[in-house]
């Protein structure tokens, strides 16, 4: 019999779509703004985090320490995945992995942007194998440091890799198997290894991990950066010690160019540029939230399909664990005349919902494209209206893992001094961590926060789209805003519905 948590009250339900309505009507009768403001406030004029992240960006010894206690834990979840007990909500591999990081990552992007790539266990164990340094710069020849093939210099593999983690995790189940979950994280770490051992820099940071291609379009509704503290300073530098690197500090990981830089998609924050400029021009400094999603993002093509991955694969994630999903799921298995683990069937379901965004994002652009008011065609209509996407699955990304966090972990302690699972009482995770009104109050706030942004998102993309001012010129925006408002409903329908415990 599956255990269940309930779903989001009809109160809340209905704040939510009544929010989407107001919002709705208000943005179609609003003006887009003509311009908009950069506003950072740089934080080198605030004196109470100067100090602290200067401290934190130029001190390795601290991100040393912080990385030390990411690669312990990461070793406990290897051992414990190992060697101890299978049953998941008694094992810290699984109760450390799904229940928590997956969780708290996501959540910790809203306030410190691409952090945890600073001291991600996988890039740091790569990192001490190939280059035999604990924070210096590695020897010349740690590396074959040959180019990434072509193919692969974009966030496809990404993608990729992102969809077959989630075969792997809703389809073959590894959530409730903690020696699964193990031999995931080690496989991992051997390819971040691998890359490291044959590509010049970071490639597998840059262009395969999907946790951290995930991390890195979130950051841009994030409200921090790490950017120079005058550009004027980096417009004259000729030495390019960001890029580079210097004698005692690597190269950027990801080839960026600090001067240059404009979003956070690929920011590891690992410091390496604050540390070798030889101008201290390089600082975390505060700004407007989800200013890159509004106004400064370049559109590409393969990372417009990552956000509308993402924006699937989270919704997907709702729908595999809805108490009737497995009837569903036995439906599809009947069709194909498959027994057994139904993995045929799983894979169908997950690419027929891959699918459905896909193809209702395309009809919506084509719409668009077809008004007669945009001055851009589908390709690039496609690009710039994909952000309004970010914040609606980062909400709800959000939303959800809360719910399992807040449900699921109240006897982490246990487990923690536990780790292999021994002389744990079976049902200990049932205690919540804070009360229930109070998480339901989160997710609805969180789910109407999410689509007041992806609105504001699309006015200011909407508006560089046409060249023509109106006092109604919100209609224009009417397919998108249908699409906004459907997918918002959509996930707020799943969070109204019984949710099975992910172990």
């Amino acid at each position: 019999m599956l255990m269940t948590h309930p779903g989001l009250p009809l109160f809340w339900v209905l704040s939510i779509v009544a929010s989407v309505i107001i919002m709705g009507i208000m943005a179609l009768f609003s003006v887009p703004p003509v311009k908009y403001t950069h506003g950072n406030n740089q934080n080198n004029s605030i004196a109470v985090f100067k100090d602290i992240t200067n401290v934190i960006i130029t001190h390795p010894w601290l991100q040393l320490l912080l990385k030390f206690i990411t690669v312990s834990l990461f070793v406990l979840v290897i051992i414990s995945g190992l060697y101890g007990t299978p049953v998941p909500s008694l094992n810290i591999a699984t109760v450390l992995t799904w229940t928590f990081w997956w969780t708290l990552l996501i959540i910790s992007v809203f306030f410190i942007g691409s952090a945890w790539c600073a001291v991600c266990p996988w890039d740091t164990i790569a990192t001490w194998l190939v280059r035999r340094r604990l924070w210096k710069r590695g020897a010349p020849d740690a590396s074959l440091n040959l180019r990434v093939p072509k193919v692969f210099r974009n966030v496809w593999p990404a993608l990729i890799m992102f969809i077959a983690l989630t075969w792997l995790e809703l389809g073959a189940g590894i959530t409730a198997r903690p020696y699964a979950t193990a031999l995931i994280a080690l496989a991992i770490v051997v390819l971040a290894t691998v890359s490291l051992a044959l590509y010049e820099r970071k490639a597998f940071c840059r262009y395969f991990c999907p946790v951290g291609r995930t991390i890195g379009f979130y950051a841009q509704l994030a409200p921090v950066e790490l950017r120079p503290v005058d550009t004027n300073t980096c417009e004259s530098c000729k030495t390019l010690d960001c890029y580079h690197g210097t004698e005692t500090s690597e190269p950027c990981p990801t080839h960026l160019v600090m001067g240059t830089l404009k979003q956070n998609t690929y920011c590891t924050s690992c410091g390496a540029c604050v540390r070798s400029c030889p101008h201290k021009n390089i600082n975390w400094r505060l700004r407007p939230m989800a200013t890159e999603a509004k106004i400064s993002a370049r559109p590409h093509w393969d990372e417009s399909w990552f956000i509308l991955g993402l924006l699937a694969l989270t919704s997907f994630h709702g729908l595999s664990m809805l108490p009737f999903w497995e009837d569903w799921l036995l439906g599809i298995a009947a069709m194909l005349g498959e027994s057994g683990q139904l993995l045929a069937s799983f894979s169908l379901a997950l690419f027929v919902f891959i699918l459905i965004p896909v193809v209702v994002y395309c009809v919506i652009i084509a719409l668009t494209a077809r008004s007669g008011a945009a001055t851009h065609g589908f390709r690039h209509l496609f690009m710039t209206l994909i952000y309004t996407v970010l914040p609606l699955a980062f909400s709800y990304h959000i939303a959800h893992n809360l719910g399992h966090l807040v449900r699921e972990s109240g006897g982490a302690g246990s487990v923690l001094m536990h780790p292999f699972g021994t002389d744990i009482p079976p049902a200990h995770h049932l205690d919540l961590l804070i009360p229930e009104n109070i998480l339901f109050t989160l997710q609805a706030g969180i789910m109407i926060f999410g689509i007041w942004m992806a609105i504001v998102i699309l006015q200011h993309r909407g508006h560089h789209l046409y060249s023509e001012t109106s006092l109604v010129k919100g209609w224009r925006f009417m397919p998108m805003l249908v699409f906004v408002s459907s997918v918002a409903l959509f996930n707020t329908w799943l969070l109204m519905q019984p949710m099975t415990m992910r172990m």
